[in-house]
């Protein structure tokens, strides 16, 4: 049997972390969480963000959510286990920040800084979000383990549909604007405010629509959590601003079935081709 062909294991349980007791923890980074055999980056953010929380449950602060994850992506770490490092840095009546390391055979991987607190409940004073329809229209394609990108396993945990208007690559188009429009839902459980980290980083490059295919690693990435995320699909609006040379941007929006925007996140990256 393939690694490919085992009962996937669910987001939450996946992004579990496990104590060690002095702001350490380990995690096993799996398969069905990974793009072409590298762990998604969404999902280490994801990641991070679970110890940096638990460091603080630890330390028997009040239970609070992650409001904002940067992180600099220094090399891939491979499939299986890692070890995080935490350290607090700051508690603060509205913001606590923590550090968090994620490390592989001693080296580090992915370097974190977690801010943490309440996320708002009350309905936004301004929320200018995209228009996407709440749910995928008749027509929207979704994504299988297969893309151009390499194995697109997150199929395997997340249900993830695209607009095709947005996604000429997927029809062998090239020269569309670098934009894509998604909706995307766990596939066992609802959104929480770690799967949006992940919804944030879900959609294939938009550098894909310029015929610029292959791995397409994040060198740093920002994202903001800003509610938790109501019950259904998260829709995902993505746009870039400017390619240069291998260097591009993405700007992705997370919208709830509220209509809310849960995340915001922005990473610098680079694209394959010339």
């Amino acid at each position: 049997m393939s690694t490919l062909d085992f009962e996937p294991t669910s987001f939450g349980k996946a992004c579990a972390v496990r104590s060690l007791g002095d702001g350490t923890f380990t995690a096993d980074l799996r398969y069905e969480w990974s793009i072409g055999g590298h762990p998604h980056g969404g999902f280490l953010m994801a990641l991070l963000a679970k110890a940096g929380i638990n460091a603080l449950v630890e330390r028997g602060e009040p239970p609070v959510d992650p409001m904002a994850v940067s992180a600099e992506f220094l090399r891939p770490p491979a499939i299986g286990p890692v070890l995080l490092r935490t350290d607090i840095r700051k508690i603060g009546r509205r913001a606590t920040v923590v550090a968090v390391v994620l490390e592989q055979r001693g080296r580090s991987c992915v370097e974190a800084r977690v801010t943490a607190g309440r996320l708002p409940v009350r309905r936004p004073v301004w929320n200018d979000a995209p228009q996407i329809p709440a749910e995928p229209p008749a027509g929207s394609i979704t994504l299988s383990t297969e893309s151009a990108e390499g194995a697109f396993n997150l199929a395997k945990g997340c249900d993830v549909r695209i607009d095709p208007a947005t996604a000429g690559f997927l029809s062998g188009r090239t020269g569309d604007p670098p934009r894509l429009r998604l909706w995307a839902r766990p596939r066992d459980g609802e959104p929480d405010p770690f799967f949006a980290l992940l919804a944030a980083d879900i959609n294939p490059p938009v550098v894909f629509n310029l015929g610029r295919f292959g791995w397409v690693p994040t060198a740093q990435l920002t994202a903001l959590v800003r509610a938790r995320p109501s019950p259904g699909w998260l829709r995902v609006a993505v746009d870039c601003r400017s390619i240069q040379e291998a260097w591009f941007d993405s700007d992705a929006t997370v919208i709830d079935a509220q209509g809310r925007i849960v995340c915001q996140a922005r990473q610098l990256a680079l694209a394959s081709g010339p």
